[in-house]
């Protein structure tokens, strides 16, 4: 299981925006940022207010090296997801849908993020 994670990404402000809008379907939001000292980077967490498990840092992206997934509870919260990530910003990669090559019951849609990062939102019933 996955404790975190730290995405590099060009513009903060412009991620943090995004990510604000994308993930609140999800209930995931913005709520720890994180001052780096002693060599240490700033970090920008995100998750269910208690801890955080997603996090942003300023830096030089890239977008081949990861692809993750966020789980939702329904199709309609993957579906919520998508329309939040688009109207964001968000460049489509896989719209919203039954993907059976994984195993039934998956459903999942794919954005690309301003830097070009893939990820999905997937509920696995």
């Amino acid at each position: 299981m996955v404790d975190h994670i730290i995405l590099t990404v060009s513009d903060i402000e412009t991620s943090l925006a995004f990510y604000e809008k994308a993930l609140e379907p999800l209930d995931i939001k913005f709520f720890m940022p994180f001052k780096g000292e002693n060599g240490h980077p700033d970090l920008w967490g995100f998750g269910d207010g208690q801890s955080a498990s997603f996090w942003l840092k300023q830096g030089t992206p890239n977008p081949e090296a990861i692809h993750w997934g966020f789980r939702a509870e329904s199709n309609a919260l993957v579906d919520a997801f998508y329309a939040a990530a688009r109207a964001a910003g968000a460049r489509d990669n896989i719209s919203p849908r039954a993907r059976l090559e994984y195993y039934p019951g998956y459903y999942a849609a794919d954005v690309l993020d301003p830097d070009g990062y893939s990820f999905e939102v997937v509920c696995k019933s």
